[in-house]
């Protein structure tokens, strides 16, 4: 995780940024530091990546590389206001001991649009993603990557529609209007039992969580899926992160997944 020391929206990349409604920083750290803790409370360990002056979008952590069995495909970003990123990134895995590290010709924004279920590697596409980023992946990781189209820009990456919510039993849930027909009838064939959300759910950016395989933290306005999820055997973990989804994330972006 990124602590967002810098964070504001003074640009707008995509639908959720709007310039003319400013950020309140501390709420905003002290929102970020509220999931840290949580994470922290249920026994996960949480590393720390220092923030760079100049790089408000920094917090969204998930975006800087995939990880994977300890092989890292760092990320290159589709926007130059993010592109000082990527290297900051590579630093920090390096300087951490992993060395199976590549940096990626093609565009790919990392966790954003790569998942990770026991069977597969969904991949987004459509609004940064590269579709040769797909090959590249699946090369390096040894894993078949299946490539899905998003076509809603409010949903710009497959971390804002779709969640892994249990890894060994590929168990996903995800909001279909985000997917073009083609990939919604993939999803349908692939996860014929996956938890499928509503529209208010998918607003508040409920599918852009976190699941250990059984607390799932999601944004507490996603109340509509608590109870399915429930119902699922998850527990979910409501957390407030409304300062961070004025630059188009929640608890995903905010975390990167070390495998």
């Amino acid at each position: 995780m990124c602590p967002p020391e810098h964070f504001r929206v003074t640009y707008s990349i995509n639908p959720w940024m709007d310039p003319s409604k400013p950020v309140d920083l501390p709420l905003a750290l002290a929102q970020w530091e509220q999931l840290r803790d949580r994470y922290r409370a249920l026994g996960h360990t949480v590393h720390v990546l220092d923030p760079l002056p100049g790089l408000p979008d920094m917090v969204y952590a998930a975006n800087g590389a995939t990880v994977v069995e300890g092989r890292v495909l760092g990320a290159r970003f589709a926007h130059r206001e993010r592109s000082g990123e990527a290297a900051a990134h590579r630093d920090w895995y390096r300087a951490h001991g992993y060395r199976d590290l590549v940096e990626p010709e093609h565009i790919n924004e990392g966790e954003g649009d790569f998942a990770v279920t026991a069977s597969w590697l969904l991949a987004g596409r459509g609004f940064r993603s590269s579709p040769l980023s797909h090959g590249e992946a699946q090369e390096f990781f040894g894993r078949p990557v299946l490539g899905l189209d998003l076509v809603d820009p409010r949903y710009y990456h497959l971390d804002t529609a779709l969640c892994v919510l249990d890894a060994e039993r590929d168990d996903v849930m995800y909001y279909p209007p985000a997917f073009s027909p083609g990939s919604q009838a993939v999803l349908r064939r692939l996860f014929p039992d996956a938890l499928v959300a509503e529209e208010p759910d998918a607003l508040a950016l409920g599918l852009n969580a976190v699941s250990d395989g059984h607390h799932v933290l999601l944004p507490q306005a996603a109340a509509g899926l608590f109870g399915p999820l429930r119902e699922r055997g998850y527990e979910p973990v409501p957390v407030d992160l409304t300062e961070l989804l004025k630059g188009g994330g929640s608890v995903k972006c905010v975390t990167a997944e070390l495998r």
